[in-house]
């Protein structure tokens, strides 16, 4: 059965971090590219980082970049996602998803299976 459960997500006040983390199971998740997507209200979903299978490459959207960390712990059974936030902005506020593609091999495709998302909140 694969699993994408995500949790950490929260209130903060602008400025502030928040660290969301991934449980990915059911599959070789070590062997998938993993990332992070988000959808605000009223907007559509979009790419936010990503990170390679061996946790060697990285790859993130302009708006986050400098600001947000990913990183990956690669167990035999569950692959462990983060993603640490920094200098939080009220434009940040969505619904954070975690993901893995098991194609691409650089930055981040359609991904195969997806979590049912965190939700983050930046107040002002």
């Amino acid at each position: 059965q694969v699993q994408l459960v995500e949790s950490g997500g929260g209130l903060v006040q602008a400025g502030g971090s928040l660290r969301l983390s991934c449980a990915a199971s059911g599959r070789t998740f070590s062997r998938y590219t993993m990332g992070w997507f988000r959808q605000a209200p009223g907007k559509e979903r979009e790419f936010v980082a990503a990170i390679s299978w061996s946790g060697g490459n990285t790859y993130y959207a302009d708006s986050v970049k400098g600001r947000f960390t990913i990183s990956r712990d690669n167990g035999k059974n569950t692959v462990n996602l983060n993603l640490q936030m920094n200098s939080l902005k009220p434009e940040d506020t969505a619904v954070y998803y975690c993901a893995a593609d098991s194609r691409t091999v650089q930055g981040m495709g359609v991904p195969d299976y997806w979590g049912q998302g965190t939700q983050v909140t930046v107040s002002s």
